[in-house]
């Protein structure tokens, strides 16, 4: 089985992902890791602003091995990774690694922002976890323990409409999606709904 998460920054797909994978004994990927260690590697070889060259190179020789989860998860490597995403090419180089991933048996749960849509638009249980970008810069303040919400909410604003209106894969519900918005829900209340929702679309 393959449970496709999506959603925007700091909604609780990837909490909500993993709980799903350790409920339901399922492989689990973090694709937004994947591109963040493309932007990462980018941002390395090229400096800033992130150039299509050296993002389309970087996602060509990944290593998922090379990168440790410390790095990745400043605001910077977000924001390069968002702008790798938005290329075809990268896009395209990290699209069979994700399908066969979702392969492994006896299920896997990937999480991202278009896997429902364009990595797995097979899958058997498709998850758009949501929540207003006020919460959303709230949380991720919280995780980063930084002080400028102001700052965190324009970034996040940012990246949702970069990712929305990107041409390639934007971020948008499946049409078979369920639908999560976790905006009042804590952390275990929003894992139940989760697997109540796995569940109900037949999980064995």
């Amino acid at each position: 089985m393959i449970i496709a998460v999506d959603g925007p920054a700091a909604a609780g797909k990837g909490t909500i992902a993993r709980a799903l994978a350790s409920h339901f004994g399922y492989h689990f990927l973090d694709t937004g890791a994947l591109y963040r260690m493309v932007g990462l590697a980018a941002l390395r070889a090229g400096g800033e602003p992130v150039t299509a060259e050296a993002a389309i190179a970087a996602a060509r020789s990944l290593d998922p091995g090379e990168f440790a989860d410390s790095e990745l998860r400043s605001e910077k490597v977000g924001a390069a990774a968002s702008a790798a995403a938005a290329i075809p090419e990268v896009r395209a180089a990290l699209l069979g690694f994700q399908r066969a991933f979702a392969r492994k048996q006896p299920g896997a749960v990937l999480d991202g922002r278009d896997i429902g849509t364009v990595v797995c638009p097979e899958a058997e249980v498709k998850l758009f976890i949501t929540a207003s970008p006020e919460v959303r810069a709230r949380r991720r303040q919280k995780e980063l323990g930084a002080a400028d919400y102001e700052a965190i909410l324009a970034d996040i604003q940012a990246r949702d409409e970069r990712d929305s209106k990107r041409a390639t894969a934007p971020l948008v519900a499946a049409a078979d999606a369920v639908v999560l918005d976790t905006s009042d829900l804590g952390i275990a209340a929003a894992v139940e709904a989760a697997v109540r929702a796995v569940e109900a679309k037949g999980h064995p």
